[in-house]
């Protein structure tokens, strides 16, 4: 694949593991090609959420449907690598190291620091950071709450992590503000984009409803007041 320089990328979309996998569960994955041909940008994944998506689940016979699905968008090139846009693994490494020390120290209990996200979604973070270096805006897929409320809505942070861990946590809000730059969409979006340009192939009144609840019940972390708000939209 030939190389391009990403300055001469006006606009990515970086998708994290979580959301290729509902879309492929809910049988959504398809919209990604459609959606790409009028989107003028890319559609990138890193080396962590491929391992996550297709090379660790491509041997186990429950996951291996999905994971070829998602091989299958990288083969004809619906999906690329940092790679193909003059990103390297190594920088990429180490921009993903820096926010995962930041990241999971961000929160304590009991003195303890609490591990809060995973290296394949912060990866996500590490490459969007990357593309805004060369002056490249990004949008980064991610349906899991954590990583959404570290960046969007950080003072949320210690109580969300007080009720998973049933027990009160003290949050370094002075390391927030490393997060406060990235912008995050979720499957349940990308499904209502699709259905507003008329790319979902399901008839009716109840189609975009349906649609919603199936991210939403697939692990997409949003919530039924949100839902009846893009249903009115």
């Amino acid at each position: 694949m030939t190389k391009e320089k990403a300055k001469n990328i006006a606009k990515a979309l970086i998708f994290d593991s979580g959301t290729l996998i509902n879309l492929s569960m809910n049988g959504l994955l398809p919209l990604l090609e459609n959606l790409k041909k009028d989107f003028n940008g890319k559609f990138l994944i890193t080396k962590e959420v491929k391992y996550e998506t297709v090379d660790r689940p491509i041997g186990i016979y429950r996951f291996e449907l999905g994971a070829l699905r998602v091989s299958n968008l990288i083969e004809r090139g619906i999906l690329e690598m940092p790679s193909s846009i003059g990103i390297s693994d190594e920088e990429l490494a180490r921009e993903t190291a820096r926010l995962m020390e930041i990241a999971n120290t961000t929160v304590s209990a009991k003195g303890t620091a609490v591990k809060i996200v995973s290296e394949a979604e912060i990866s996500c973070l590490a490459l969007s950071s990357k593309l805004a270096e060369k002056g490249t805006e990004s949008l980064i897929a991610i349906d899991e709450r954590t990583t959404r409320i570290l960046g969007e809505k950080g003072e949320n942070l210690g109580r969300l992590m007080s009720d998973r861990l049933h027990q009160r946590v003290e949050v370094d809000e002075s390391k927030l503000e490393e997060f406060s730059k990235f912008r995050f969409i979720r499957s349940s979006e990308i499904v209502y984009v699709a259905y507003k340009k008329g790319l979902l192939n399901i008839q009716g009144k109840k189609a975009l409803e349906a649609a919603l609840y199936a991210t939403k019940f697939k692990g997409s972390a949003i919530s039924y007041e949100e839902i009846d708000v893009l249903k009115k939209m």
